[in-house]
């Protein structure tokens, strides 16, 4: 192989279903501990097995693979302070030998002092897709922000009434917004605004993922999430 060729081959994007949940990486990061199964079975080691879309096929646990990826990414072990399924997780980390990350589990450490804890905004797009049109057509569009953060979701409310025709939903915890398929570029506009705006409240994304369902003949829906995550002071009763 060509020495362009492989650098190539190295930054071309990898997709990945893991358990139906569908992420994209690099090769180089699934290569970072080339001890690992996923080390091995990108160096050719062993037989890979693809979906129906072309995606490599892992039949493990789709959820909890983005702490794996997001460690791969970055060496550190990063989890929700309300986080319960370290159990699980440890045996994903077991399955894929990751040995610096099975260490980290069996010696986990506070991500933040005692008097800290994190705040957290999920925004979800959850896209209904018709299956016989030629493009895809959108059929409708629902995005929705889910946060324990009262004063986040009464500034969405209060600046972004340009939307407000599209607001359908409003609880305690979530704000959501509908589109039609003839209004798809204002969802896309909208989850941009919102994404600029939730940062600017000083959120950071800690995770992005995919999920691909089919639940009619006539239609696919997709989902995208996205979650945000900054630091709080607790505030003594």
């Amino acid at each position: 192989m060509e020495n362009g060729d492989w650098g190539h081959r190295m930054t071309k994007p990898v997709t990945l279903n893991v358990g139906g949940h569908v992420y994209t990486t690099s090769l180089s990061t699934l290569q970072r501990y080339p001890d690992s199964m996923l080390g091995a079975m990108f160096r050719g080691d062993f037989p890979t097995t693809r979906d129906a879309q072309g995606n490599y096929f892992i039949d493990r646990d789709g959820t909890l693979f983005r702490y794996v990826l997001n460690f791969l990414r970055t060496s550190e072990l990063t989890l929700p302070v309300d986080f319960t399924e370290t159990d699980l997780l440890r045996k994903e980390a077991d399955f894929y030998q990751i040995e610096p990350l099975i260490h980290c589990l069996n010696d986990p450490k506070p991500l933040y002092p005692l008097d800290i804890f994190e705040q957290v905004v999920e925004l979800s797009s959850t896209r209904k897709l018709s299956k016989y049109s030629n493009p895809v057509a959108v059929i409708i569009t629902q995005l929705t922000i889910t946060t324990k953060v009262h004063a986040l979701l009464e500034g969405i409310c209060k600046n972004f009434t340009k939307w407000n025709k599209h607001m359908m939903d409003t609880r305690d915890f979530q704000v959501s917004f509908t589109f039609g398929p003839c209004d798809y570029h204002q969802e896309v506009s909208l989850r941009v605004h919102l994404m600029d705006y939730i940062m600017k409240q000083g959120f950071t994304i800690r995770n992005t993922r995919v999920h691909h369902m089919s639940e009619r003949a006539n239609e696919n829906t997709v989902e995208h999430h996205w979650t945000f995550c900054r630091p709080a002071r607790k505030v003594e009763d």
